[in-house]
């Protein structure tokens, strides 16, 4: 083993204390790795401007940008337009400084021409004074009423509002007008009038007139009212001259 060492160390791959060590290429095969140790292949590490991974070329200044300035909305030039007179002021200026005539105030609006802001004054208003008892975000949930539950007290208060409701709209169409209502004029009641009919009695016999009835067909005269009761109730719905005709019904 002290000869195989000794050969290996005198043979001209390895190299010497005095020579360089890229100038043999078997170094490996010189020297074996140690015992628990990965062999090491003396490859040297890239430079320091070397970046491991995939390189994404940004279109941005990256983090020195971004510390360094704000990407903030730049306002648009507006176009500068004229502004509308504010004449109730200037009139009112002009009263007060005595001014009556119409050549006066044309002079004083020459003078003193106000004119209307349209820009937006909301930086100067001063915030809205909160109440101290003001609740922000979502207020708590009442507890459930049970004794309200249990005593039906929402069923009854639902009748209620419903007979009021019902009551309300009963009085609106007993007050309501009836509009685009016709009045009648004496040429359309002239039109729509029927004069009355006059019912000429049967003819009879002069020696027939005021002879009584000889027939007599209800059993007792409570009877035969109880039947002229009912025919009298009945003579709306019948036809006929007397009123002794058929149904005007099946």
């Amino acid at each position: 083993a002290i000869a195989a060492v000794h050969r290996s160390i005198s043979s001209p791959t390895c190299p010497q204390p005095w020579q360089p060590r890229s100038y043999f290429p078997s170094l490996d095969r010189c020297y074996p790795a140690e015992l628990g140790k990965p062999r090491e292949r003396s490859c040297s590490l890239p430079g320091i401007n070397f970046n491991y991974g995939l390189y994404i070329r940004g279109l941005d200044g990256g983090v020195p940008e971004a510390i360094g300035s704000w990407n903030v909305f730049k306002q648009q030039p507006t176009c500068p337009q004229e502004l509308t007179r504010n004449y109730i002021a200037m009139n009112r200026g002009a009263v007060k400084a005595g001014l009556v005539t119409a050549r006066e105030n044309f002079l004083y609006r020459q003078l003193n021409d106000i004119r209307i802001s349209d820009q937006d004054d909301r930086h100067l208003k001063k915030e809205p004074s909160l109440p101290p008892n003001m609740t922000f975000g979502i207020r708590a949930r009442p507890s459930t009423p049970f004794f309200d539950l249990l005593q039906h007290r929402y069923l009854q208060l639902w009748v209620q509002e419903q007979k009021a409701a019902q009551k309300a709209i009963k009085l609106e169409k007993k007050q309501k007008v009836i509009l685009g209502k016709l009045y009648e004029t004496r040429s359309s009641q002239l039109r729509k009038y029927k004069p009355p009919v006059k019912l000429d009695t049967l003819w009879h016999m002069p020696h027939f007139q005021k002879v009584g009835r000889h027939l007599d067909t209800f059993p007792t005269e409570a009877d035969r009212q109880r039947a002229l009761k009912a025919h009298r109730e009945e003579r709306a719905v019948r036809q006929g001259t007397l009123r002794m005709g058929n149904y005007t019904h099946p």
